[in-house]
């Protein structure tokens, strides 16, 4: 057995919605206090984690006199520079306040639309002045209940010029920060624009930026749509495409839980730490999770350490997956190495001749087993400890 104590070197990183979230649910009213920004800093670094995010809301009152805000945002900027935390990731909030609920980038009204943009362009000025490397966008009232009220390609229309802007701003302004959206299917809207990592991709293939925006998938969103995980996640880090990571748990067919990281899915959590500790992903492991509405107290620093201790033991069970000698012997009894090894090569008028000329077997290749059974077991084993 490991030692599962968290350090900075782990990169784990809590939003200051998750830990600090009052226990509020659309049926009741708070059941804990909020966390200031300071002490919540300071609680982090106690229980040895490494980065901060944070909607603007989070650190500066909306609406109040810029003298306040800035006196805000100077306190939470001395808590980090005592701690040692870093700031590893900025958002807006384009959702909390009224005058969003037809969407932000993609409401109806044009001037929420600007103000949406210019909302984001005064916090990407603070993220900058922070130091956050990553600006995560989730439409979360980008989208429609009835579907008559927006044309889908006007509203993915102002969607782009929104982000074409906005990143336009970050290279004028010459910060180092890249954007990540953050796919959803539904909640709080009926249907939300971007539903899926699939489609963020292919959105992102349209930006004139492209090459600066990526993704920040989230367990518990592609679950709602009864997908996996971790499939989405590695098809994204093989488009290079992995910019951030919303780690949480979900149980499927409910909506958004985030619940403590590791707590329902086990499987597929333990896929997804292996792939990411094989892949050499060096960016955030960030938990968007939140407490049990029944927790306070030292409950919901208990569960921040939940999150990051089931991290570490997945990791050290990942480790132990991938030297097991019975483990080698069931992924080549799979097929899993001969996956790697190019079918055809580059296309050439010979190498499709001789492809033509081959002659196969339909009836050998049938009769082949690939043994998936005991390597699945073989997971079970590892996770289980037997």
């Amino acid at each position: 057995m490991g030692d599962y104590t968290p350090t900075p070197a782990d990169k784990f990183a809590f939003g200051m919605w998750t830990i600090g979230h009052p226990g509020r649910d659309p049926f009741g009213d708070a059941t804990r206090p909020p966390i200031d920004p300071v002490d919540y800093v300071r609680g982090l670094a106690d229980i040895g984690a490494w980065g901060v995010s944070f909607h603007d809301d989070d650190l500066m009152t909306f609406g109040a006199p810029e003298s306040q805000r800035r006196a805000e945002l100077d306190r939470f900027k001395k808590a980090l520079s005592d701690t040692g935390i870093v700031c590893s990731m900025a958002t807006t909030n384009l959702f909390w306040h009224p005058m969003f609920k037809d969407g932000a980038f993609t409401s109806n009204d044009r001037n929420v639309r600007r103000l949406a943009i210019q909302k984001s362009m005064r916090n990407l000025d603070v993220a900058a002045e922070l130091g956050a490397p990553t600006y995560v966008f989730w439409g979360g009232r980008e989208g429609v209940e009835s579907a008559a009220s927006k044309t889908p390609a006007d509203a993915l229309d102002r969607y782009r010029e929104a982000l074409d802007f906005l990143a336009s701003y970050v290279v004028d302004q010459g910060y180092s920060i890249r954007f990540a959206i953050e796919p959803k299917p539904n909640e709080p809207r009926g249907d939300t624009f971007l539903p899926t990592v699939g489609h963020a991709l292919a959105f992102i293939e349209t930006l004139d930026h492209a090459d600066m925006v990526g993704l920040n998938p989230e367990v518990a969103h592609e679950t709602m749509a009864g997908l996996s995980f971790y499939q989405g996640v590695a098809q994204t880090l093989w488009q290079g495409k992995l910019f951030h990571i919303d780690l949480n748990d979900q149980k499927i067919g409910r909506y958004d839980q985030d619940l403590r990281f590791g707590s329902e899915g086990i499987k597929d959590d333990f896929m997804v730490v292996r792939l990411l500790e094989n892949s050499g992903y060096d960016g955030p492991k960030h938990f968007d999770a939140r407490p049990y509405r029944n927790e306070n107290g030292d409950g919901i620093w208990d569960f921040a350490r939940g999150c990051m201790r089931t991290y570490l033991i997945f990791r050290e069970k990942a480790k132990e997956f991938d030297a097991n000698p019975k483990v080698k012997q069931a992924l080549a009894d799979a097929g899993v190495p001969e996956l790697a090894i190019p079918t055809v090569g580059p296309y050439s008028r010979a190498t499709a001749d001789e492809l033509l000329a081959e002659k196969f077997d339909p009836e050998t290749l049938a009769s082949r087993g690939y043994r998936n059974e005991q390597l699945d077991q073989l997971v079970i084993d590892t996770i289980l400890g037997a």
